[in-house]
């Protein structure tokens, strides 16, 4: 059974593929009416983590967003990022 890491969390999702497929897409449709009471908006970072088990390109943009916010927690609250499993953050030289 495939798990994704969500918040420090580790979740385990459906073995089919075809089951991840339709979870990850009915939890971004969910996540966009977030506004609706009982949905929300927790659920679109959810269903990309499950689609990004399947799909490359999906899980190459979950990293780059995760690695985005890992750094700019860093910069606000290095003591949550801490907390959340983001360890240390790395000295990168941009050109």
């Amino acid at each position: 059974m495939p798990k994704i890491n969500f918040v420090g969390y580790r979740v385990g999702v459906p073995g089919h593929p075809i089951v991840r497929m339709l979870l990850g897409i009915a939890m971004i449709i969910g996540g966009v009416l977030g506004f609706l009471p009982v949905l929300g908006f927790w659920m679109v970072p959810v269903g990309l983590a499950i689609l990004a088990v399947d799909f490359p390109p999906v899980r190459r943009f979950q990293r780059r967003m995760t690695v985005r916010f890992g750094n700019w927690l860093h910069r606000r609250w290095p003591g949550i990022a801490r907390r959340f499993g983001y360890g240390t953050p790395r000295n990168v030289r941009r050109q």
